[in-house]
């Protein structure tokens, strides 16, 4: 870390020390409301979530090309300095709504689906203005600095929640996240002061999300229909999704059936975020890049999978939540290590439309719609009377199936590169 920050010039340590602030702020806030989120899909029954699912996902489609019309209209620090003010605002109301507990049932339902909403706003908006504040040179020299701010904060947000979920109670943890985005919001006006006294790299509209993030998602269904590679790419996404979501509605009815108390319940689900996270980091650190490099990227998508399918044979036999937890975590530590960084490998043999509008439509549409039908199908499943331990057992040949689509794609990607064809895309 000592020589990382030996790389920061005298002229950009208050730019670069607001930009680490900006990020641990934020994502504090957003792990400190994460195991709220959990708490409320349980509120109105976990064998119900399948609706808050379809919710996220229909809200996901609306606002992608609000998203995207904004992002064509208007400087990235302007639509987050709105942003910032407006989330605060429906912090306030929730808090209150919550703290006189009213309209809970109907107040959760609204809560789940807008923390996807922040998240999009927020924390997916925070990258592409870095791009706009920084020069390329800089983002290599300094990026790294600015995403352990951000790897900070997401391991102090569940910390908090998980210390005062139980003594400062569940609503006043919104007073908490409400001056977390306050200091965020102050860091994001300090950033901007000093980027235009500089004048150095005045703020400019994102290369990443003008044009071509308005109207993508029409445009990435065509591209994806086009070519075989990308269908390949949304298969994996289904069903890395439809894992991730058997194993977090299997883990909402356990807990659902076993802790009465709702504190405990955040307690517990803010545990779970500390510890993945905390690994997560550790894995990106040390060894995200000898896994791909050492074992190829075959087997960095296809290595998680085919571990989850011997997992879910154990769970099969042992329902209980310790062995869930341990799949959820292998999951979601193995996403951050090798899934997410593969996946990302993958679309670097697209061509440049494909990596902006195919992925924008894999990333949000079908990541979310994924999200949705497999909750559907673990709804039916359980409304015939089929066991979990049932469940467990059907997810084995879809994990088998992920692993092996996994594969392929590395496979894919290591044909491409050896045939040279730079970055013209897989038919």
């Amino acid at each position: 870390m000592f020589i990382s920050l030996t790389k920061i010039k005298p002229e950009e340590q208050k730019l670069v020390l607001w930009s680490f602030i900006y990020f641990f702020m934020l994502l504090a806030s957003y792990f400190i409301l994460r195991p709220l989120r959990d708490e409320m899909g349980i509120v109105n029954g976990a064998a119900n979530m399948q609706w808050l699912f379809t919710g996220t996902f229909l809200t996901m489609l609306l606002i992608v090309p609000v998203f995207g019309y904004l992002s064509s209209k208007y400087k990235i620090g302007t639509i987050l300095t709105h942003s910032y003010i407006f989330f605060i605002f429906n912090i306030i109301i929730f808090y209150y709504f919550f703290t006189n507990k009213l309209f809970i049932e109907t107040l959760s339902i609204v809560f789940f689906i807008w923390l996807s909403v922040f998240n999009l706003f927020a924390i997916s908006l925070f990258w592409s203005f870095m791009v706009d504040i920084y020069t390329n040179a800089q983002s290599k020299r300094l990026f790294g600095i600015i995403s352990a701010g951000g790897s900070l904060g997401a391991i102090t947000g569940p910390l908090i929640a998980t210390t005062l979920s139980d003594t400062l109670g569940i609503a006043n943890l919104f007073l908490v996240t409400i001056l977390f985005l306050v200091i965020t919001f102050i860091a994001l006006k300090k950033i901007m002061r000093i980027n235009k006294k500089q004048n150095s790299n005045s703020i400019k509209k994102s290369f990443q999300n003008i044009n071509l993030t308005k109207g993508s998602l029409l445009d990435g269904i065509k591209l994806v229909l086009k070519s075989k590679y990308l269908k390949k790419l949304v298969l994996f996404m289904v069903l890395y999704t439809s894992t991730s979501t058997f194993l977090y509605f299997e883990q909402a009815t356990i807990v659902e059936e076993t802790m009465l108390n709702s504190s405990k319940r955040i307690s517990y689900f803010s545990k779970v975020d500390l510890i993945t996270n905390a690994l997560a980091i550790l894995g990106q650190f040390f060894l995200t890049d000898k896994i791909i490099k050492q074992f190829g990227l075959s087997i960095s998508l296809s290595l998680i999978p085919f571990l989850l399918a011997i997992g879910f044979v154990v769970l099969s036999a042992k329902t209980v939540l310790p062995v869930l937890v341990i799949l959820l975590v292998l999951l979601r530590v193995g996403n951050y290590t090798t899934l997410k960084p593969g996946r990302e490998i993958l679309f670097t043999i697209s061509s440049r439309e494909e990596k902006y509008k195919a992925k924008n439509f894999i990333d949000t549409a079908v990541y979310r719609g994924g999200d949705a039908l497999s909750g559907w199908v673990f709804a039916g499943l359980l409304s015939t009377g089929i066991g979990m331990s049932i469940i467990a057992i059907i997810a084995v040949p879809i994990v088998l199936l992920w692993a092996n689509i996994g594969y392929q794609l590395g496979q894919n990607e290591r044909f491409h590169k050896q045939q040279k064809l730079n970055l013209k895309p897989i038919k």
